[in-house]
């Protein structure tokens, strides 16, 4: 197998909630929190006992960041035209890779998407948390690394199901920090092995390609043409969630003020 080898802003044009009712009436609920709304983001997920991780191949316990601040994406560089009934599979396989080939005690990967749109969980530690990876030299800390199961070279078509599925998994670990997926953010160069030296603060796309980070050809030309639509894809899909959380509270404000 090629080796192969991510604060919520108010919501704009949206008015700050009252300074609440008159005395004597009862209390409006409270807002939807951030992690209320980036929760209804959050897209199914295979877990590691569903997809049949080997206990007996870990061998590194997990390291959590303070925040996902970006997302890298990655390709596994397995051949394209597999059965999606033989992902869990190939799932497997990376994780002995990993775990046992490469020494790295885990899969090194976060999550893994395959072309059916199927994403399963990767390193250990809480598919919600800020859990570091071993996927992008230098800068696994504050990132979120996803791979498309495939190899996604120049012409590659990058199956719909496969794209919305990374879209939705963007948007909701990137929306877990309130992090916008088409802004720009600050990374800490933590291996001189990687393009930036160890220690330097570098300025990053809140969604990258493993190539911006390190030598490689991963994701491959196609998922690098993608990132662009990849980054509004997830920001839409932001946007969506705060507008309904939105709308909810409006709701049961005019509910609890007794006008709903």
């Amino acid at each position: 197998m090629a080796a192969a080898v991510l604060l919520a802003l108010p919501l704009a044009g949206v008015p700050p909630f009252g300074v609440g009712p008159a005395q004597g009436t009862r209390t409006p609920a409270a807002p939807t929190s951030p992690l209320v709304w980036a929760g209804t983001l959050k897209p199914p997920i295979v877990t590691r006992a569903q997809w049949g991780a080997d206990p007996k191949l870990l061998d590194q316990k997990p390291h959590y960041a303070d925040s996902v601040r970006a997302v890298v994406i990655h390709h596994t560089g397995h051949p394209n035209g597999y059965d999606c009934a033989d992902s869990p599979d190939l799932v497997r396989e990376v994780y002995e890779a990993h775990a046992v080939n490469k020494a790295w005690g885990d899969i090194g990967y976060n999550f893994l998407v395959d072309t059916c749109g199927t994403i399963f969980e990767g390193r250990l530690g809480g598919a919600d948390r800020a859990v570091i990876g071993a996927h992008t030299v230098g800068l696994n800390t504050g990132t979120t690394g996803i791979a498309a199961i495939g190899t996604f070279t120049a012409g590659t078509p990058v199956p719909e199901p496969m794209r919305r599925s990374i879209e939705k998994l963007i948007a909701w670990k990137l929306a877990l920090t309130q992090a916008d997926p088409v802004a720009n953010t600050h990374l800490l160069s933590r291996n001189s092995d990687s393009r930036f030296a160890k220690n330097t603060t570098v300025t990053m796309p809140a969604v990258f390609g493993h190539i911006d980070a390190y030598e490689t050809n991963c994701p491959g030309d196609a998922l690098m043409q993608l990132l662009p639509a990849l980054r509004k894809g997830a920001a839409r899909l932001q946007g969506d969630a705060k507008l309904l959380a939105h709308e909810k509270d409006q709701r049961s404000r005019r509910q609890a003020d007794g006008a709903g």
